[in-house]
């Protein structure tokens, strides 16, 4: 199984299709909207807007297990996003990113870019996994990770054939 197998929605419960990203950098990010790293959906909208021409994507899927930070549906967070912060990159549905009921894109995710000392869960709200163009992911970034480099780190990918 890879990425591009993975079944995802968009905010309005439309299927996305994955495989249509096929040779692009991914940014896969768990989204809340009352979270402390809430403002960091700015920077994932300038990362975007930078690379997008490149190949990049940005892929945000709220999650309310972190803190009950997203109590909203899955559009209303879209139109949250968009109004606050300019976000024009694709938000996905409402998921869940550990335990039983943890969307497959995320179990395969953190199998590939396991975190400090080989842990699988994921911690908070924002953690980033960054994917290759092959679909493989290169890295995981923790919620305090962005700015300066992870921008490096997507350049870095998007350099890669």
């Amino acid at each position: 199984m890879t990425i591009y197998d993975q079944d995802c929605y968009t905010h309005q419960g439309q299927p996305f299709n994955l495989r249509a990203l096929r040779g692009q950098v991914l940014l896969v990010v768990n989204v809340a909207s009352q979270c402390g790293f809430t403002p960091q959906l700015k920077e994932l909208e300038t990362l975007y807007q930078r690379y997008r021409d490149r190949g990049f994507t940005v892929l945000g899927f709220p999650c309310n297990q972190f803190g009950r930070q997203s109590p909203e549906n899955a559009e209303t967070f879209c139109a949250f996003g968009e109004q606050t912060y300019g976000v024009s990159f694709p938000l996905m549905e409402k998921v869940n990113v550990n335990g039983n009921g943890a969307h497959p894109l995320f179990v395969l995710l953190k199998k590939q870019a396991p975190g400090v000392l080989g842990t699988q869960a994921i911690k908070w709200n924002f953690t980033k996994f960054l994917v290759g163009r092959d679909g493989e992911a290169i890295a995981r970034f923790g919620p305090r990770d962005h700015g300066y480099p992870l921008r490096l780190a997507v350049e870095a990918a998007l350099d890669q054939p």
